[in-house]
């Protein structure tokens, strides 16, 4: 006999707080550390000497595994619209990314530093609405690569949450054109009934 619905949901529920646990237990401010962290374990994404560009960065979970992994020189530079509070080693900067006085800020924090991996778990504030939020997603995830055209060195890498749905095949096939290895991956720490993606491409063009 199948799981009910609920039940299965119950289920997923229950292991999603496993994260929460978890990442309260090890100091993680977000359950999302263990999605960038099983892609790190699978993919070596993150490398000491490298400098990182994370958008959407508050809570700060993913800059607070990330920095981590570099070395002391290494420059972390976390953006977010909301404010976060300061991690050691991380330089924040609170503003819309859109806006040109935000780059400029980011293009004075880097020192003339070329940027390795640009890296965003940024996602619209769901309204259960799909016509609504799937647009908003792709356009996040548009902006995210954008940014990451602008800001990233020769053979630099991208990291970006996406999720199934209309404009997600437009958005992949631009990342296939700016970067020789492109590929989705699906964390255990993703919610299983979301249909939200990693898609990790590297060398950029």
């Amino acid at each position: 006999m199948g799981r009910s619905k609920s039940s299965s949901r119950w289920m997923a529920e229950h292991f999603e707080d496993e994260y929460v646990k978890m990442a309260q237990a090890q100091g993680y401010r977000s359950r999302a550390v263990f999605k960038l962290k099983e892609i790190q374990e699978k993919d070596q994404l993150i490398k000491p000497g490298m400098n990182i560009v994370d958008l959407g960065a508050a809570p700060g979970g993913w800059s607070q595994f990330a920095r981590q992994l570099l070395g002391k020189k290494n420059k972390l530079i976390a953006l977010d619209i909301l404010p976060m509070d300061a991690l050691e080693g991380v330089d924040f900067i609170q503003g819309d990314f859109r806006e040109e006085s935000v780059m400029e800020e980011l293009f004075i924090a880097l020192e003339g530093l070329p940027v390795d991996l640009v890296m965003s778990d940024m996602a619209p504030n769901m309204s259960g609405n799909k016509g609504v939020d799937q647009p908003r997603a792709i356009y996040l995830g548009e902006l995210a690569l954008d940014t990451a055209k602008t800001v990233l060195m020769k053979n630099g890498s991208f990291l970006v949450k996406l999720f199934h749905g209309e404009g997600f095949e437009a958005i992949h096939s631009e990342i296939q054109r700016s970067f020789t290895k492109v590929a989705i991956r699906k964390p255990k720490a993703s919610r299983p009934r979301s249909n939200e993606v990693y898609i990790l491409a590297k060398g950029f063009k």
